[in-house]
């Protein structure tokens, strides 16, 4: 649902979910937009998409025409200018996206520093979307795989996500992204709490990370969802309450 008339001239996040052509999404990943060819774009990270807990070795694991990307940008005028006059932005308009105010961060990726660790108390009753972001260790690709799959398959399955879904752009990028009906089910999930088999693993897994670390850059956004447009797969109205 985009609501006309209402742009902000603030700082914006957006999502992007598109299929796409094998050729058009090689030029997304190998030449990502980046400020000095976008006006107002802060920064970008264009990956494919794959289905959370899905076999190693499988189609699912790196679907290579369904394209991601996570922007940050000055405003929603210059994301708009982009959708309606890039061939890439033309491309993910034809998706899905959801424009996102930034909540809360944990843990660090260069690329997003000058982001606070937090912008305020957050009604824990509220729907929210998380981004993980990684630059992945490759020494340290079978631990990574061994702990983090189990997390997926918990998340993939958990009754509070309305979508849920991994990314990456190898060789060592990795993403997750996240719509949680609110925000209380998503920290239970990090923090094991609640009755669902395994609860624990994603707990389990942060103290492993803790111990040796499967990332060179590791950080996860929290955002709440301003506005969704388009449809992925079918579906509308992923995100709760918009």
């Amino acid at each position: 649902m985009r609501l006309e008339g209402r742009l902000r001239d603030v700082p914006v996040f957006s999502f992007h979910l598109a299929t796409t052509t094998l050729t058009s999404a090689a030029s997304a990943l190998f030449r990502p937009p980046d400020a000095s060819s976008v006006p107002g774009l802060r920064h970008a990270e264009c990956m494919t998409v794959m289905a959370l807990g899905s076999p190693i070795l499988s189609p699912a694991r790196m679907q290579v025409r369904q394209l991601a990307c996570f922007a940050s940008w000055a405003d929603e005028r210059r994301l708009d200018a982009f959708l309606t006059d890039a061939p890439l932005g033309r491309t993910l308009a034809s998706g899905w996206h959801v424009r996102l105010e930034f909540l809360r961060r944990w843990g660090r990726i260069s690329e997003f520093d000058d982001l606070p660790e937090s912008v305020g108390d957050v009604d824990p009753a509220e729907p929210v979307v998380a981004v993980t972001l990684a630059r992945l260790r490759l020494s340290q690709l079978p631990r990574f795989i061994r702990w983090g799959k189990p997390v997926e398959e918990l998340v993939r399955d958990h009754p509070g996500t309305t979508l849920a879904l991994a990314a990456t752009r190898p060789p060592r990028t990795v993403s997750t992204f996240s719509v949680w009906q609110t925000q209380r089910e998503m920290t239970d999930m990090v923090h094991g709490r609640g009755l669902l088999p395994n609860a624990r693993r994603h707990a389990t897994a942060m103290v492993e990370r803790e111990r040796r670390d499967f990332h060179h850059e590791f950080t996860t956004l929290r955002f709440r969802a301003l506005t969704e447009s388009g449809s992925w797969q079918g579906r509308t109205n992923i995100v709760p309450s918009l």
